[in-house]
């Protein structure tokens, strides 16, 4: 078996096809097609399902990417601490979050000590987050609660109640605060499934015996706000999160015991000694005290 050999199934797996690969690794698909062929031939094994012009992992391709992805962790890790002096003025670090609100201070601090490093942060549900993690497409996330902790590094944030909020002209703007049960008299804005928010309100309704009319589902938090604006309905989302510079939206407490967001930070244990993100939840632990 070949390093090259793996590197090739690999990244044909990661992009979901030959070209895509050829293109990352800057070598022909020929070349790509030819590495994985003859793994496949070594070892009688099939790799890749190709129908209708696309290909898609069998089982046993499944399974090796699994140990594909901890290889090549492993081996950036291993270019890393070669290169530890350097490590931490060039780089990147790649964030997925539900909410970039709970971790600004933290990207704040990170990029006044590592202006070298180039960081990215895309959004993500709770669901989303986990896989995007563990499909090794990011260092590290930003989400609510975990159904399993159990591969992750995990580093408490904060805790935000869930409140609603609507759009300045709604008549239940001027509302001190909303029940459930008076809230499932109103067209309510949703966000998708996976999300935690939409979890803990859809748990604490069906514990009230309460149900709730969903006018709009929309992906994001963004969407859910714009919406919101326009006068669509109403919205939910953690306080931290809310923030105060859109003079459209009014929000408006939720009665009732708190639904509380407990927000944390994690990464991969198997990534957890790669210097960026022990950089990162380092700052993190200093400055939630």
């Amino acid at each position: 078996m070949r390093h090259v050999q793996l590197r090739a199934f690999h990244q044909v797996a990661l992009s979901g096809g030959f070209s895509k690969a050829a293109l990352a690794l800057n070598l022909t698909q020929p070349a790509i097609s030819d590495q994985v062929r003859k793994l496949e031939e070594e070892y009688d094994v099939a790799l890749f399902s190709r129908r209708h012009r696309q290909i898609v992992l069998t089982p046993a391709g499944q399974r090796l990417l699994s140990v594909t992805h901890r290889l090549f962790g492993a081996e950036g890790e291993a270019l890393e601490l070669l290169q530890e002096e350097r490590s931490l003025r060039t780089g990147a670090l790649r964030i997925v979050a539900d909410s970039v609100h709970h971790v600004l201070d933290v990207l704040t601090a990170f990029r006044e000590r590592h202006p070298g490093i180039q960081v990215s942060i895309a959004q993500g549900n709770t669901g989303s987050i986990v896989e995007t993690l563990i499909g090794y497409d990011a260092e590290i996330g930003v989400l609510g609660e975990l159904a399993d902790e159990r591969p992750f590094e995990v580093l408490p944030l904060n805790v935000s109640p869930i409140i609603a909020f609507a759009a300045k002209g709604h008549p239940a703007a001027a509302r001190p605060a909303l029940s459930l049960q008076e809230l499932a008299t109103w067209p309510l804005v949703m966000r998708e499934r996976g999300s935690r928010t939409r979890q803990l309100l859809e748990q604490r309704a069906a514990e009230q015996g309460v149900a709730l009319s969903y006018a709009v589902e929309a992906e994001g938090r963004e969407a859910v706000r714009a919406i919101v604006a326009a006068g669509g309905g109403i919205g939910f989302v953690s306080a931290a999160e809310f923030g105060e510079d859109d003079p459209r939206l009014v929000r408006i407490p939720l009665g009732g015991p708190p639904l509380l967001m407990h927000e944390k930070l994690i990464c991969l244990h198997e990534r957890r000694n790669s210097k960026i993100i022990q950089a990162f939840f380092a700052l993190a632990r200093s400055l939630r005290g």
